[in-house]
């Protein structure tokens, strides 16, 4: 009895896979009597562990579920000041019930059978407005991994743009040194294979001059900092340089655009709008531009489009570009989204509109004010002239 007990809680015995019956069938058929002969004979000697695995014994998914609360109940959690692109936010409870934890939106992946998933690209061209909105900037597409790898696509995409040809004659991306850190690490990971030279600085003190393809700026800056780069940006242009913009959709509901002081890409996170923390990810990045660039722009693209009988119609737009068509001459080689998070940022801006999102902006920033009127009524100051939501205290 203990023993019929014990399999009917077993939680391995709830996965589809083949149970012990299957398996040896299975056995059977290739004249196998066990699988650790089975093992010996396809797995090299000089790789295989020589000894049994010390896992546990099973238990039931109710025993597990009590464990995991218990360890869980250990943590203690405390307020989170940390910044640098990941901010606590509240998640609407009809998007965690209807869109989170629906098996119907749960993919990463954008749709690949467009006629029966309309309502998912709808929803994808939703975030893609969303995002050109409020970059000012025409092209978005779907959703990328992160904002850091979203920088080094947009890296990646203004300098094969300039150096059209192997004879590289811009070779040089100037990064501003108030981006997030994790940004500055996945670019010096990404560019050293390409050739690409990373020149670090402040951009108040640096000129450009010809052998750069481009810039990389962050607004509002790591340390909190809001900084209008217009003449930076219009001095890169002087020389034929590109400029990138790492930027925050919230604080971009009050602040000028990326495209009003000039930059050519925008990218960022779009965790903020509705999506947990989690840890540190995943979340969706997004990633905007220009028309010029539309040949080279990174992830998928959703576009409007007319079905056989002309009837509006969603698509994934301008494929030609990715590796499943062009290969090894592809300009994308991402082929997977944050689709589930994008889908959820967007239907966060829909529950909440657009004067919702400038109300719960307004409300970030007047908390810091708060903050830093009372951090001054006790001595301490704050070094940022202008200021979203971060405040860099001077102690």
């Amino acid at each position: 009895m203990n023993d019929l007990i014990a399999t009917s809680k077993a939680f391995q015995n709830r996965h589809i896979g083949p149970n012990a019956h299957e398996t040896q069938k299975m056995l059977t058929a290739i004249g196998e009597p066990h699988l650790e002969s089975l093992v010996a004979k396809t797995i090299p000697d000089s790789i295989r562990i020589k000894s049994d695995l010390a896992v546990p014994p099973a238990v039931s998914e109710a025993q597990y579920l009590r464990e995991l609360k218990a360890v869980a109940s250990l943590n203690k959690v405390y307020r989170n000041f940390i910044g640098q692109g990941y901010y606590g936010t509240l998640t609407p409870s009809v998007i965690l019930r209807t869109i989170f934890e629906n098996p119907g939106w749960y993919t990463q992946y954008t749709p690949y059978q467009a006629e029966i998933s309309q309502g998912r690209l709808e929803s994808l061209l939703n975030f893609q407005t969303m995002v050109t909105d409020l970059t000012g900037l025409p092209l978005a597409n779907a959703s990328l991994l992160d904002e850091a790898t979203a920088a080094a696509e947009a890296m990646s995409m203004l300098f094969h743009h300039v150096n059209k040809t192997d004879n590289i004659t811009q070779p040089k991306l100037f990064v501003d040194e108030n981006i997030f850190p994790q940004t500055k690490q996945v670019l010096i990971t990404r560019a050293a294979p390409i050739g690409i030279e990373l020149v670090f600085g402040d951009f108040a003190s640096t000129t450009l001059d010809n052998t750069y393809f481009g810039a990389i700026l962050q607004y509002p800056n790591d340390k909190g900092a809001v900084t209008d780069y217009r003449q930076f940006i219009t001095a890169a242009h002087a020389v034929g340089a590109y400029v990138i913009m790492a930027t925050d959709l919230l604080a971009l509901t009050l602040l000028a655009s990326p495209g009003e002081l000039g930059a050519d890409v925008a990218i960022g996170s779009a965790q903020r709008l509705g999506v947990p923390m989690g840890y540190g990810g995943p979340h969706a990045a997004f990633f905007a531009t220009h028309d010029d660039f539309k040949r080279g722009i990174p992830g998928r693209l959703i576009g409007v489009s007319i079905d056989a009988q002309g009837n509006r119609a969603l698509r994934m737009a301008l494929q030609t570009r990715e590796q499943h068509i062009k290969r090894e001459k592809a300009t994308s080689n991402i082929c997977t989204a944050q689709a589930l998070l994008a889908n959820m940022a967007a239907m966060y801006a829909v529950y909440h509109g657009p004067e919702g999102l400038k109300k719960i902006a307004r409300m970030a920033n007047g908390t810091a004010q708060a903050i830093a009127k009372g951090l001054n009524s006790l001595g301490l100051t704050q070094d940022n002239a202008v200021y979203f939501d971060t405040l860099l205290v001077n102690t």
